[in-house]
């Protein structure tokens, strides 16, 4: 069995890691000398990366990486609690960093400290916070910094069809980085139309469907399906969302899909949309897949 391509953090940061040290830190003198199990006994989710790093003026010091989708409003505490494990556990000094990949609702503060007080006492926790669709995509492409190039379409100033083509050429370019091209078209679709993006690169769902923030995107489906599920009906609610991911898929794989099929898949149960979504990944042409739907 071929093993499961790696797209998710740990995977992006190891390929230049002093790049990375050197942009979360804003400092050029930081290098990375390891990375670190970020698997903690007390805690039921991993922390992104961790970094073992040093500099002339802090010495051996750790980086925390925390890479989110979106932005969570109990990230504050997530991240006092990652600080205190790591420290504790690698006896170094830690840096933590939190990474936001798209923008929250217009209603969401995003925070950079944790601050609490009970019976006098106080606690704090500052971290650095670093949100993508502020960061210029000519910055990570000059620079160059490959671990971002999968986000360039998300990125200040790079949701153009000239930037991803920059971006797409940037991974050609690097025999390592090719696995990370599907990431790329994914996050290109946020931005731009499937037909172009279909033109310029390749899509391989099979490397897609491993990465940590595709199944957060379904998982995020799923729950609106489930809240819109409790006005009109659990299984309504849920339907809904499959119908919505099933036609997804076949654009992302297909382009545009025929009106007679769409009109199609609003009739179809929930155990008739499961199964076809997993046809819907399978399955080498819209044709073969009309044949499933047909059946």
């Amino acid at each position: 069995m071929a093993k499961p391509a790696d797209i998710g953090s740990k995977r992006l940061i190891s390929l230049a890691p002093n790049a990375w040290v050197q942009w979360v830190t804003g400092n050029s003198q930081v290098r990375a000398s390891q990375l670190l199990d970020a698997e903690f006994q007390w805690i039921s989710r991993e922390s992104d990366v961790i970094i073992k790093a040093s500099s002339p003026q802090h010495q051996e010091f750790l980086i925390l990486n925390e890479l989110q989708l979106r932005y969570d409003q109990n990230m504050p505490q997530r991240m006092r609690n990652y600080v205190a494990l790591a420290e504790e556990k690698y006896n170094l000094s830690a840096y933590p960093v939190l990474i936001n990949i798209l923008p929250p609702p217009a209603t969401v503060t995003i925070e950079n400290c944790y601050e609490s007080e009970f019976m006098g006492l106080k606690a704090r926790q500052d971290y650095r916070v670093i949100n993508l669709w502020e960061v210029e995509a000519e910055l990570v492409l000059g620079q160059p910094l490959p671990p971002l190039f999968p986000f360039v379409p998300i990125l200040k100033g790079g949701g153009s069809e000239s930037k991803l083509r920059s971006a797409v050429q940037a991974l050609r370019a690097d025999q390592t980085l090719n696995q990370l091209e599907p990431l790329l078209a994914f996050f290109a679709s946020f931005v731009l139309e499937i037909p172009l993006i279909q033109q310029i690169m390749r899509w391989d769902m099979t490397v897609l469907r491993e990465s940590p923030w595709y199944q957060e995107i379904l998982q995020e489906g799923l729950a609106q399906g489930i809240e819109q599920g409790i006005e009109q009906g659990i299984e309504q609610g849920i339907q809904q969302e499959r119908r919505g991911s099933l036609e997804r898929i076949l654009k992302l794989r297909f382009s545009e899909i025929p009106v007679e099929i769409s009109i199609r898949i609003q009739s179809l149960t929930l155990e008739q949309l499961e199964e076809l979504m997993a046809t819907a990944l399978t399955v080498n042409s819209l044709d073969e897949f009309t044949q499933h739907l047909l059946n």
